[in-house]
This record gives C-alpha cells, structure tokens and sequence, in this order.
C-alpha cells in the first residue's frame, strides 16, 4: 500500500478523547495515521474559554487538512454545550412553530457560538420524522412527526448553520424516528416497505441533498425490506444504493459511533469500521457515546485505523473506495475549512484555532436568548 494512503487513513476517523485535555495517545495516533477530526462530550468541556483553547490545541494535531472538531449541539436534551452558552428549547418547539424564519435565526445563532470557540461541525438536524411517539431516542428532537414540515425546517437549519461557517450534519439515515429501541443500546427494526420509506423516511433527506447538507449520518438500525442481513451502517444497498446513487448524496456519509451496543453487540469495532467504509460511509466515528461512565480507548481507535489499511491491502476494500472517501473528506474541508492562501486556495495554519477571545459578546448573548425564549413559547 502506498504509504500516503497509510498516513491519511485517519481522515476517516471521527476520534474522542476523555479529558478536557488533548492526551498523548492521541497525538501518537495523529502522527501515525493522521486524523479527521475529534467529537466533543460534556466529559471534554468546562468553558467558553477552555473550549476556545482545545479547539485550538486540537488543530496542533493537524497535518496537510485541518481537523473537524465536531459536536452533538442539537437542543433540548442533545446539547453538549450548556450555560453560559445559549441553552436551546428542543427542536420539536421549531416544528409546533412552523416558522422557517425562526429556524434560520436559530440555527444562525447557533452557528455563531459554536465558530466562536472553534467548532465547525454540528451533528445536526435531526431529520428522522417522529411517526412512533413510543420511540425512546427521537422524541422531541425530532421537528414535527410529518416529513414535508421536517424536510422545510432540516434544510432551513442547514442553510442557517453552513452560511455562518458551521457544517451540518443530518440524521440518522434511512430513518430512526419509527422504532421501539434506542440503537444505543440494541439495534432497532424498522419494519416499512422500500416503498414507506421513500414517500416518508427519505423525504427529509431529499430536502436536506438540495440544501447541500455537508454530511449525513448512517443510523444503527435494521431495515429487512432493503437489506434483511447488514444494520444500514453497514449496507451497501442502504448507504452506497440509496443514499448515495439513488438519492444523489454527494457530500460525506459519516457513520453514527461504531460503539453503540446496536452494533457493539455483534462487530468489533475493527470489523465495523472495514464494513462501514465498505458499504460508502466516507467516515465512521468511535467514540464510546453510549457508556456513561466509560470513554472511548484511543487504542480501539488507533486497531480500527489498522484494520482499514489491512482491509484495503487484502482487497476487502477497493483502493478506489478508500480515494473516493478521502476525496470527499478533502472536499468539505476545503468548503467550510479552507481560507485564501496567496494566489489561491489552501489551508491557513491552525485559522480554526484560538482567537483573542472570540466567544465574548456571543455566547449567551441577549439576542441569542431572546430566540431561545421565543422558540420556548411552543414548549
């Protein structure tokens, strides 16, 4: 294998860490792999100014490509960033609305915070329709439990956040808002014709692809009709079929975190990973989201890593996959990471990174919690 593609196989990589703290682990693992980017969790995150200052520590760990350093900042209970950033009502709020104006100031308010310590990926919005209200994961982050009004508001979120600097991210593909179980813990079924989930499950996703949504994650879920064997992270009839000819996605599919027990249970994360890429997912996260008292082992990471290398030298993935992936990788990067460098375009040095603090006069500010207050108004 040439060694450019061992050295840049952790673009494919959405990495976590368990302190408030860039580890040594993890500068090991950038070094010998490179590195997509880094989730943050409660357990990374103190304040404004410590945020800030990772970011920016975090984009030491660059290369050629910058780093995405990413959130699950969605609202109500899916909010990683608490006060004094603007505590945001559930989106649900923005469905009983109906008002796209005020998902586009939300989500522009929003944007704001987060480029104001260094984040530039959101894993928002919630694209799943919330058909079942037994569902014990969706619920009031979903945006209404009709796909026309989700399609409206996800792509008005998504304008919002990528014209102010933040990338979305819509989820979970093909559709969770119709389950039982919560995927962190056993793997759902979702139990719809191909031709329900078109005419329902996909129609957020349709509208999420022509407002350019940068990413779309997979959903850890099983759906027999479309394939009775593979979870849709792991399908290439679900990712590379459906979302990436038939729906004409070609921004980055990103899997949701390989450790969640509904794939856990059955696949190493090794053996994950190497399906995932497999199937079309562009990238995969390992992070440990579902355990509360446990983090992610750096180590699991860095096997996972070596897995993808061994995978693609033994054929089990097309070299041509691995390129595919990474060239879409590069792509959002330049889009929302790039600056003008000379004559043309390029990567400035650590430009995501710290500032004179940038966050001051933004995060919780009056007008955001003015939004946050009107959106409370449809609690």
């Amino acid at each position: 294998m040439p060694s450019a593609i061992r050295h840049a196989i952790g673009q494919l990589l959405i990495g976590s860490f368990p302190s408030t703290t860039v580890p040594a682990e993890l500068r090991s693992l950038a070094r010998e792999f490179g590195l997509g980017g880094v989730i943050l969790f409660a357990r990374n995150i103190e304040a404004p100014e410590q945020v800030a200052e990772l970011a920016h520590d975090v984009q030491s760990l660059a290369g050629e490509l910058p780093l995405w350093v990413s959130v699950d900042q969605e609202g109500g209970r899916v909010a990683r960033l608490r006060a004094p950033f603007t505590e945001w009502p559930p989106m649900a709020t923005l469905g009983r609305s109906g008002d796209v104006a005020l998902a586009s100031r939300f989500a522009a308010a929003l944007a704001a915070e987060l480029r104001a310590v260094g984040i530039t990926l959101d894993y928002a919005p919630v694209l799943d329709v919330h058909t079942n209200p037994k569902n014990p994961v969706i619920g009031d982050r979903a945006l209404a439990e009709d796909a026309e009004t989700v399609g409206k508001l996800g792509a008005a979120i998504i304008g919002a956040l990528q014209e102010n600097g933040v990338a979305a991210c819509g989820k979970h593909f093909p559709g969770h808002g119709d389950t039982s179980v919560d995927s962190h813990f056993e793997l759902p079924i979702v139990e719809h014709s191909p031709d329900r989930i078109r005419r329902v499950e996909c129609v957020p996703f349709r509208a999420a692809i022509e407002a350019e949504v940068a990413f779309i994650m997979t959903a850890h879920v099983l759906v027999p009709s479309l394939d009775e064997e593979k979870p849709a992270t792991l399908s290439r009839h679900i990712v590379h079929d459906l979302l990436r000819l038939e729906l004409g996605f070609e921004g980055v599919i990103l899997s949701d975190d390989l450790e969640m027990r509904a794939l856990a249970e059955a696949y190493t994360m090794s053996d994950a990973a190497v399906q995932a890429i497999a199937a079309g997912c562009d990238g995969v996260m390992i992070c440990r989201a579902a355990v509360t008292d446990r983090t992610s082992d750096i180590d699991v990471q860095a096997q996972a890593l070596e897995a993808l290398i061994h995978a693609v030298e033994d054929e089990r993935i097309p070299h041509k996959r691995v390129e595919d992936a990474l060239t879409r990788q590069r792509r959002a990067k330049e889009r929302f990471l790039a600056a003008p460098v000379g004559a043309g375009r390029g990567f400035a040095p650590h430009q995501t990174g710290r500032q004179d603090a940038p966050h001051r006069g933004v995060v919780g500010c009056d007008a955001h919690r003015r939004i946050a207050e009107e959106m409370a108004k449809f609690l």
